[in-house]
């Protein structure tokens, strides 16, 4: 029996305005939530799950309720807690510390997490996810980094390298069957009929 995970990587968010749980989309982000509605309203989506930031809950939240879903939030599938306090880290400071920790998994700043503990806490939950919506199709509203580590452990070709190519927002379709990876599709992707307003 086969069991589908979308991956959707939230859209673009500021970071100038409240904290990392916080902080929402801009008018890009909402604007491609739109385009996320669009490529997966089709696809017979039946759950859908999302990490507890509001960035990532935002990006398929339209979409759930043009479904007449309901959404579960769970928190094990917020983001690598980079350092305490729900504190924002600039770009400038996130990618290099996001590259040592890929590097050397067991790193950690005070307050944060490493990048072993990270990944346990958010593969635990996926696996959960796999079994307990067997035969389904569930879109997961998430985020870069521990949507690598998730995707990672089913398949080592989703590395940093993935990481630092993806897009806000992204979408993967991971196909599954009895719990094994058999397929990763990249769906993504901003065509000019989607990017027209009200289209």
């Amino acid at each position: 029996m086969k069991t589908f995970v979308y991956m959707v990587r939230h859209g673009e968010s500021p970071k100038m305005e409240g904290n990392e749980r916080t902080r929402g989309l801009t008018l890009k982000g909402e604007s491609d939530a739109q385009i996320v509605a669009e490529l997966l309203k089709d696809e017979g989506i039946d759950t859908f799950i999302s990490s507890p930031y509001r960035r990532a809950i935002l990006t398929i939240e339209g979409l759930a309720h043009s479904l007449g879903k309901e959404m579960t939030v769970i928190e094990e599938l917020k983001e690598i807690v980079f350092i305490g306090d729900d504190k924002i880290l600039p770009d400038n400071e996130v990618y290099p510390l996001v590259k040592k920790m890929f590097s050397e998994q067991d790193y950690s700043l005070l307050g944060g997490e490493s990048f072993t503990n990270s990944r346990n806490r958010v593969v635990t939950v996926l696996k959960n996810i796999i079994s307990k919506y067997e035969g389904q199709k569930v879109a997961i509203g998430t985020h870069g980094a521990v949507m690598t580590m998730m995707m990672g452990y089913f398949d080592p070709q989703f590395d940093l390298d993935f990481l630092l190519n993806t897009s806000k927002p992204d979408i993967y379709k991971m196909e599954f069957d009895e719990g094994i990876l058999t397929k990763t599709e990249r769906l993504w992707r901003v065509t000019p009929e989607l990017s027209v307003k009200g289209e």
